[in-house]
């Protein structure tokens, strides 16, 4: 059985097959654009979804190698941020945009709505993004497993949009938590149990009591902060042990990303672990880069070894774990700058 990382990077999207210990990256796609999210499901291996920031959502039935974009010469999405595929309907398909927008697809991708009722939320008219080459935008799409109508949409700046009825209406969720929200994870034991990180923006500004990462007990209703003993306030990577809620996995670092590359120590970055659900967390750090150099932008566990966690850098390094995340070792692929990683098995 083969280990297959399809890999979102700022050039395109990766097929990185891992077999008999050894890893090569088999096919590079979709390269004249940034792909920001790939979605794949364990049941349907060779099937992956990419979204693209300009040319919408494409679909590779084998594995990578060839691919089309079903929607071609009809209207959908356009400069995709995030893209999910529905865990009961497998040829359900939600993409969030930038500027803001989402869009629903019932056939692969081939037709799609535009639910412009996320629109009637007053505050999405009033978001602004602070860098000028970016609009505000659709940045994380995560679905109920339990009550699939039930969407949480990540507004980069703009807090949490949420809808129990696949779309027809939603509410903002922005009580006591960041409004920069990176990514959302739901406990799929209890799904009121919502996990998310941010960028730290009202962190910075002193709106919020915490800093990168947050938890709701109530479907979003309210959030309390996780992880604020550390001292860095800006998250990307989220990610649940599949078979255990209470583990998960995150990264932090000092500052956004411009203010990285103005200082000589980098992202200042810890990679950091829970096993109680986000109570308590711990950094991890054995055979990663030292002194927090390198931001894991990307994280996945594999679905079928769970003790098996991939992390994908900004630099586009790739490193493993095959004992939960307590040592790990850099795998020998160049990739372009990752911003999306999914695992499955074939």
């Amino acid at each position: 059985m083969a280990t297959i990382l399809y890999a979102g990077t700022e050039k395109g999207i990766a097929t990185v097959r891992g077999e008999n210990g050894s890893w090569k990256v088999e096919n590079l796609a979709l390269d004249s654009w940034e792909v920001p999210s790939v979605a794949a499901s364990p049941a349907t291996p060779n099937r992956v979804i990419a979204g693209t920031r300009g040319d919408g959502v494409w679909v590779s039935e084998d594995f990578g190698q060839s691919w089309k974009k079903p929607s071609y010469g009809r209207p959908g999405p356009g400069k995709v941020r995030s893209v999910t595929i529905d865990p009961k309907k497998p040829n359900r398909l939600y993409a969030g945009t930038e500027p803001i927008d989402v869009f629903v697809s019932d056939d692969l991708g081939q037709n799609w709505e535009r639910l412009v009722s996320i629109w009637d939320i007053p505050q999405v008219a009033s978001i602004t993004y602070p860098v000028a080459v970016v609009e505000p935008h659709v940045r994380f799409i995560a679905i109920d497993p339990a009550a699939t109508d039930t969407v949480y949409a990540a507004l980069q700046v703009g807090s949490i949009a949420k809808t129990s009825n696949g779309g027809s209406t939603w509410k903002l969720q922005d009580r006591d938590v960041d409004c920069d929200v990176h990514t959302i994870v739901i406990d799929p034991q209890d799904t009121k149990n919502i996990f998310v990180a941010t960028g730290g923006h009202d962190c910075r500004l002193g709106k919020v009591k915490g800093k990168a990462l947050y938890k709701s007990a109530d479907g979003g209703e309210t959030w309390s902060p996780m992880a604020s003993e550390f001292a860095q306030e800006y998250s990307v990577p989220l990610v649940m042990h599949p078979g255990n809620p209470k583990v998960m996995y995150s990264a932090l670092a000092n500052g956004q990303p411009g203010a990285w590359r103005k200082r000589d120590t980098g992202p200042e970055s810890v990679m950091i672990r829970t096993t109680d659900g986000g109570n308590k967390w711990e950094t991890i750090e054995k055979g990663l880069p030292a002194n927090g150099r390198e931001f894991p932008e990307a994280m996945a566990f594999d679905p079928k070894q769970p003790d098996r966690v991939f992390a994908g850098m900004r630099s586009g390094k790739l490193f493993a774990s095959s004992d939960g995340g307590d040592s790990w070792q850099q795998v020998d692929v160049n990739l372009p700058h990752i911003t999306s990683l999914v695992c499955v098995e074939a």
